[in-house]
């Protein structure tokens, strides 16, 4: 007697795009609008999701930020960064996510650079030759 599969349920619909933190997100590198490289994600930050509580189906998490930071001692030694430590991106600052993060703004408008700003013209900025491209 063979017996056949039951069909596979109807994906459900969502207004947003489903997306797999770890495969699409978690370590991308992030690209502002001009494609200058700003950072890499290194967490995400979900509303509409209480801890402890249930997932509600007709209201799955949403992503509210993406968060990024100086996490390599943590990665190698293990645990988890201070949260002020880590710098937030918002959502509605994101404009694609595919190989690379790409946002819809400047990287010299997110406090996640403010280090690499920071070092540019304190230190970088005071070397002979320091303040321009070689030639």
């Amino acid at each position: 007697m063979t017996t056949t599969p039951e069909p596979a349920e109807a994906p459900v619909t969502h207004s947003g795009r489903l997306i797999d933190a770890r495969l699409h997100l978690l370590d991308r590198q992030i690209l502002d609008c001009n494609e200058v490289s700003v950072a890499t994600v290194d967490d995400i930050e979900l509303a509409g999701m209480e801890f402890g509580s249930a997932l509600d189906p007709a209201a799955p998490p949403r992503i509210d930020a993406i968060l990024t930071g100086s996490t390599l001692a943590t990665r190698i030694f293990g645990g988890r960064p201070p949260r002020a430590r880590l710098q937030r991106i918002h959502w509605s600052d994101v404009l694609t996510v595919g190989v690379t993060v790409g946002l819809r703004v400047r990287s010299e408008s997110l406090d996640a650079t403010w280090t690499e700003r920071w070092v540019r013209d304190h230190i970088i900025g005071h070397i002979p030759g320091g303040r321009h491209a070689p030639e």
